[in-house]
């Protein structure tokens, strides 16, 4: 598969996703996309048709089948009736990605990059990207299109040759970000998603929201919600410069970022994960020394259990 193909497929799947949401009203956007190149209704049926492998990761549910979708101006006959079993918004599209991602796996052109904890990667792309890989991370790239990378978890930062004709787009879960002459760092565990952009600009979900991230912005999307908020640029990916720079973040969050990039088992009390800070952290492979540092500085201390460390409130003594 070229990139233009590439290129089709992953729009055919951003089509499918918002097609299949009970209240999609934009069917002239639709029809106009389908237009553009007969192939598109071709490759928009194709993913369609993965009904039946939906099926497999989808509850059954006794919902009555959706109302007829409306003819396309390409698509001659009478409207088809989708056998879809409709869950919401959200868990169609980790459905409907993580049956391509499934597919994509078993390509031989896609390859993954796996970084330990406390280990980091430099990815040098054919066509002048670079990629920046964290501990602890999973990133699945292809031989045959260097315009494409999935964070399957982790953390990594681009650093992308923009080609207005020919987007890098990064999937993250179901979401997909695609770059303006970028560069952003993404963090993934799976249950939250941050990034951070420090120059150029990222469109989140081009196909769907299309919230647009300039330098200095920041996106996160995690159990509080989706929110946009300021970050300073050279906070973004500060971890390559052996520190961690944050504006009233979150200790769980900042936890996973220590743990990832000094490569320990780090937990957090109740009372320490709830608590935020503003500041710069240098790190120290040495977490004996790293945390005599860092956890007065956060207002917490840090204990040695047998596999690991604790975080918990209060300024104590560090052991």
């Amino acid at each position: 598969m070229n990139r233009a193909e590439a290129m089709m497929q992953e729009e055919a799947l951003g089509w499918v996703i918002r097609t299949r949401d009970p209240d999609f009203v934009d069917w002239e956007a639709f029809t106009l996309w389908l237009e553009g190149d007969p192939a598109r209704a071709a490759a928009y049926d194709a993913l369609m048709a993965a009904d039946a492998d939906l099926d497999a990761i989808i509850p059954s549910s006794p919902a009555a089948l959706p109302a007829a979708l409306p003819i396309a101006a390409n698509d001659p006959g009478e409207p088809r009736h989708r056998t879809w079993r409709w869950v919401g918004g959200g868990a169609i599209a980790a459905a409907l990605v993580a049956t391509i991602s499934l597919s994509m796996m078993n390509r031989a052109d896609i390859y993954t990059i796996t970084t330990r904890p406390g280990e980091t990667q430099t990815i040098a792309l054919d066509d002048g990207t670079r990629i920046d890989v964290n501990g602890g991370t999973t990133l699945r790239l292809d031989h045959n299109n260097t315009r494409f990378a999935a964070l399957d978890s982790g953390e990594a930062a681009f650093t992308v040759r923009h080609d207005a004709a020919d987007p890098f787009r990064v999937t993250v879960g179901d979401a997909v970000f695609e770059d303006a002459g970028t560069v952003f760092n993404i963090v993934y565990t799976g249950r939250a998603t941050r990034i951070g952009v420090s120059e150029g600009k990222v469109i989140y979900n081009p196909q769907a929201e299309a919230i647009s991230l300039p330098a200095g912005r920041a996106l996160a999307d995690d159990g509080d919600g989706l929110r946009v908020m300021d970050v300073a640029p050279a906070a973004v990916a500060s971890w390559r410069q052996g520190r961690l720079v944050y504006a009233n973040a979150a200790v769980a969050d900042i936890s996973q970022d220590i743990a990832r990039s000094l490569g320990i088992a780090l937990t957090t009390t109740p009372g320490a994960r709830a608590m935020r800070f503003t500041g710069t952290i240098r790190l120290d492979k040495d977490p004996a020394r790293f945390f005599a540092g860092a956890a007065p500085l956060m207002g917490l201390s840090a204990i040695r259990t047998g596999d690991g460390w604790v975080l918990k409130e209060g300024n104590g003594p560090q052991s």
